[in-house]
């Protein structure tokens, strides 16, 4: 990003968008929420910048062992009590840095990025990758989905450090096999260029899934470790 996001007020409500983080949708993402419906999803699993943990709480009421890794302290205390709230028992928090966590090393047989990789700064995402490849299994499988190039516009000062195919394959493959990239969505309650207007340019005229929201242009990258 062109400025550094203050997280922690995003997700307090009281940061640029005066309101939840658009990306709060109250649900997991349709396109991991397919991959859980087909199976595709393992125990133990990371939820790597898990935010308010949708995704995380949704796979533990399915039975599945999560942990979410968040840096922001007001999520990770939203999360823990959501799901104290619900009795789930398996899902866990941990506040730290997604680029340098410890204390995992080998557990996870799935790793989830929704909507991660494309919030760090592009000198972060070698340390993103080396650490949670410490923390898979062998044979884990890994899944991003993350915002493509031409999801904002390009005037726009501070936005998701978008990808193009090949710049998220470099990173990624880096460390692990890569068994597809495919084009897919991110969807978000408002477009997060509302609070962020300009007269210089128009927000983006992306299509509305049926609940209204944006469906920004995205990519599913699916990985895994070798054995």
């Amino acid at each position: 990003m062109t400025d550094v996001m203050d997280w922690d007020s995003a997700y307090q409500g009281d940061g640029e968008f005066q309101g939840p983080p658009p990306w709060n949708i109250g649900e997991p993402q349709p396109e991991l929420a397919a991959l859980i419906a087909a199976g595709k999803i393992r125990s133990e699993v990371l939820d790597a910048g898990c935010g308010y943990a949708e995704l995380s709480l949704a796979l533990a009421a399915d039975g599945y062992t999560v942990v979410g890794i968040e840096l922001t302290p007001t999520a990770v205390v939203a999360a823990t009590k959501a799901a104290e709230e619900r009795g789930l028992s398996n899902a866990t928090f941990v506040q730290d840095d997604i680029t340098k966590f410890t204390g995992f090393d080998g557990r996870f047989a799935t790793i989830l990025d929704s909507t991660l990789f494309h919030s760090l700064p592009v000198e972060g995402r070698d340390g993103y990758q080396q650490s949670v490849f410490r923390a898979a299994a062998p044979g884990a499988h890994y899944y991003i989905l993350v915002f493509a190039k031409g999801a904002f516009p390009a005037e726009l000062q501070q936005k998701p450090n978008e990808v193009d195919e090949d710049e998220l394959r470099a990173a990624v493959g880096k460390y692990w096999s890569i068994d597809e990239v495919r084009p897919a969505f991110i969807h978000a309650n408002t477009p997060p260029l509302e609070a962020m207007k300009s007269a210089s340019f128009e927000p983006p005229q992306h299509d509305r899934d049926e609940k209204g929201r944006m469906k920004f242009p995205a990519f599913l990258l699916s990985a895994h470790k070798p054995d």
